[in-house]
């Protein structure tokens, strides 16, 4: 019985390894991966993936997040589902709130203009909405994104403690959206300063906040394991408010068929992504459960046999 039990209180501290390990790839891998972008040319869309396909697949990882994993999840709790809308409902509120407050999308809003036009040239786009602050401005965006990258940490932690699965899923979707917004971020401070290295390090830096978020989410989500479903819906709110309110209007202009048609493969990309980050954690995660039933019923046969 006592291996039992110790497999048991070794469970919270391997999730906390799994929520710190998921939130600094997808805090800081997101950092990293929007600037191999921009090393590559991602800015003027030529001969590979433009701003325009990362927008979509991002919108289609949030979504499918959404809609298929943690809102079915939310469900599956005793709750009436009336208490739960509701709480979905208060969570789109609350964050179009931050919004409003320039708290929580501040760093889409770097890149829609570049997003918008990426033909031309990213200073001249985003000159007329950071020249009153260029030195000031790349504080601002840090800030921003420092509370932006802790909110995400709380959410996939909140995914973890309900399911290994979940937070997989969670965290993909995160670094998904994670890299379009790093990608504005990284092209507003590298005009507030021509040290490009400067600027990696200090939006990798505000990237690590995520790993903080992740910490502080298992610290309460375990105390309050009650409030999970909850929790699940206001991240769920937050996915869905990002993709609605601040990815898709950036995809909602006329386009010529062939890119309409492309920023629909790219969203459907996003869905499939997760859909298959889902089917392989849920794999796993089955299998270790099969392994620790089986442990347990082959402890418990020991004792009776004794």
């Amino acid at each position: 019985m006592d291996g039992f039990c110790f497999a048991k209180q070794r469970q919270p501290v391997m999730n906390l390894l799994a929520i710190i390990a998921a939130t600094l790839v997808a805090g800081i891998g997101s950092v990293w991966i929007a600037a191999l972008l921009l090393r590559v040319g991602v800015r003027t869309g030529e001969g590979g993936v433009n701003p325009q396909h990362l927008l979509s697949l991002a919108a289609g990882a949030l979504l499918a997040t959404a809609f298929m994993h943690l809102l079915p999840e939310a469900f599956e709790s005793h709750i009436a589902p009336g208490v739960l809308f509701a709480v979905l409902l208060f969570g789109l509120v609350f964050f179009f709130l931050l919004d409003k407050a320039e708290l929580w999308h501040h760093g889409h809003e770097h890149h829609h203009e570049g997003a918008h036009d990426h033909d031309h040239d990213h200073h001249h786009a985003h000159g007329h909405s950071h020249a009153p602050t260029a030195k000031g401005g790349g504080w601002a965006v840090l800030t921003g994104d420092s509370v932006h990258c802790f909110g995400d940490g709380i959410l996939i932690a909140s995914a973890f403690i309900a399911d290994l699965r979940l937070g997989l899923v969670a965290a993909v979707a995160v670094l998904a959206h994670e890299v379009p917004h790093h990608i504005g971020d990284l092209v507003v401070l590298r005009q507030s300063s021509a040290n490009q290295r400067a600027a990696l390090v200090k939006v990798s830096l505000a990237g690590t906040m995520t790993a903080l978020g992740g910490v502080v989410g298992w610290w309460l989500v375990d105390r309050l394991h009650e409030w999970l479903p909850y929790f699940l819906v206001l991240a769920s709110s937050s996915f869905v408010y990002v993709a609605l309110a601040d990815l898709i209007p950036q995809l909602q202009k006329r386009l010529p068929a062939r890119q309409t048609a492309m920023q629909i493969v790219w969203l459907a990309i996003g869905i499939l992504l997760v859909t298959l980050v889902s089917r392989l954690a849920h794999g796993e995660h089955a299998h270790a459960h099969g392994d620790a039933d089986h442990a347990h019923e082959a402890h418990e046969g020991h004792d009776h046999a004794d």
